[in-house]
């Protein structure tokens, strides 16, 4: 690994295993940290779930663990409780799609806000920040399928946080993807398409300050990161595949660069999502998404835009960047004895490009992304609403009767106001 610096403060893993696990447990126990991990049910068979689990029952300290479980029963979501059971701290698994929850976030509507979705990694990751700011100073998030977790994760991504004196609001992580399998290159989306997209859009903008700023991470779908509860309160949650991407955006609006940092996690695996037979699935669906996030973002802080004729240009550099890339991918594995199939590189890469032109005419269509609000919104025209998802969301609270209190509104919609009744005359 290299020693570099850029925009983004840069934290290198230099192989020398300078980890310090008792320090770490008391910086935890000086600042309330709570880990969330999104989740899936189908996680619980996979082997992943259960090496994160068994990893993280070494951070005494923690204040708290999040899962935000999309489940179908309560009997899954006791499972998932029996599952963490044991754990030296804390695990609250908080049922995303529960009854009791959709009432509640159904009863927002009232104030003119749509919470109730679409279900998903947002979604669950919105939930999961709400209930978790409540008393948490620092929050991290990780996946339920990373196959690859080790005590290096949470520490490496945590500390600049914990010791305030960084000046650190926002750590986002990269790592080498590589199959534990095969050892082949992974993390198509990353290489293949934003890598090249970003490249392609410089030459077409400049060195916009944005496009610097994307440029600045070495790996900007990394869905692990971390930040304080200041800032998390304060993010829009993206809710489709440009979350992560999304969230990129967000912070780039709340934070200055020199309080981001990056952290290198090494060698890093997890499920993979395939090519997809159309537009409509897998990754090509997933690039289609963060295509309009990015051009989105190019609107929103630098208030610029494509032009029709420049369509065609995206087109052509991309495809001609995206083949370098393919031909400096091909050399990085053979040096490394790495498996390469650059036939398939090449087949994704046309895939990639083919979403160009009709991710740009429906960007242009539907501009506005839909987004879920921060909870410094939230809070500021309710009451005690992250008290009661967290209620919500437990088990105790799994039918729609045990919802015990529904949220308090400061601000109600505006109604006409009845005439009084006159004052009857004076006797």
């Amino acid at each position: 690994m290299d020693f570099q610096q850029g925009l983004i403060a840069t934290i290198h893993d230099y192989g020398l295993g300078n980890l310090d696990l008792p320090g770490f447990r008391r910086q935890l126990q000086q600042r309330p940290t709570v880990l969330l991990i999104p989740c899936l049910m189908e996680e619980f068979s996979r082997p992943a779930l259960g090496l994160i689990r068994d990893v993280l029952g070494e951070l005494q300290g923690l204040h708290e663990l999040v899962i935000a479980l999309a489940a179908d029963s309560p009997e899954d979501v006791a499972a998932a409780e029996a599952f963490f059971s044991g754990m030296p701290f804390p695990v609250r698994v908080h049922w995303t799609n529960g009854p009791a929850v959709r009432e509640l976030l159904e009863s927002m509507r009232e104030l003119g806000l749509d919470v109730t979705g679409p279900a998903g990694k947002g979604w669950a990751v919105w939930q999961g920040l709400g209930v978790a700011c409540r008393q948490a100073e620092v929050i991290g998030l990780f996946d339920a399928d990373i196959r690859t977790f080790s005590p290096a994760y949470p520490e490496r991504m945590l500390r600049p946080l914990l010791d305030p004196s960084h000046g650190v609001a926002y750590v986002k992580a990269f790592y080498s993807r590589l199959s534990l399998e095969t050892q082949a290159l992974q993390g198509r989306a990353t290489r293949l398409f934003v890598g090249p997209l970003l490249a392609s859009l410089e030459q077409i903008f400049g060195p916009l300050p944005y496009l610097r700023y994307l440029q600045g991470f070495r790996y900007p779908l990394a869905g692990e990161f971390a930040f304080s509860r200041d800032l998390a309160m304060n993010l829009r949650i993206p809710s489709d595949w440009g979350l992560e991407i999304g969230l990129l955006s967000e912070v780039y609006r709340h934070v200055a660069s020199s309080r981001i940092a990056q952290v290198d996690l090494g060698l890093f695996d997890h499920k993979h999502k395939t090519l997809g037979a159309t537009p409509a699935e897998g990754l090509q669906r997933m690039a289609a998404e963060i295509l309009r996030t990015v051009l989105r973002g190019v609107m929103e802080h630098e208030g610029r835009s494509l032009a029709p004729e420049e369509l065609a240009t995206l087109e052509v550099l991309y495809r001609r960047v995206g083949e370098d890339r393919v031909r400096q991918f091909g050399l990085d594995s053979a040096i490394n004895r790495l498996p390469y199939d650059r036939h398939s590189e090449e087949l994704a890469l046309q895939s990639f490009a083919t979403l160009l032109k009709p991710g740009i005419h429906q960007l242009m269509e539907t501009p506005v992304a839909h987004q879920l609000p921060s909870w410094s919104r939230l809070v500021s025209c309710t009451h005690g609403l992250q008290n009661d998802l967290a209620a919500a969301g437990s088990i105790k609270s799994s039918s729609i009767t045990a919802l015990h209190q529904r949220p308090t509104l400061r601000h109600r919609p505006a109604t006409a106001r009845r005439p009084r009744p006159a004052a009857a005359p004076a006797a």
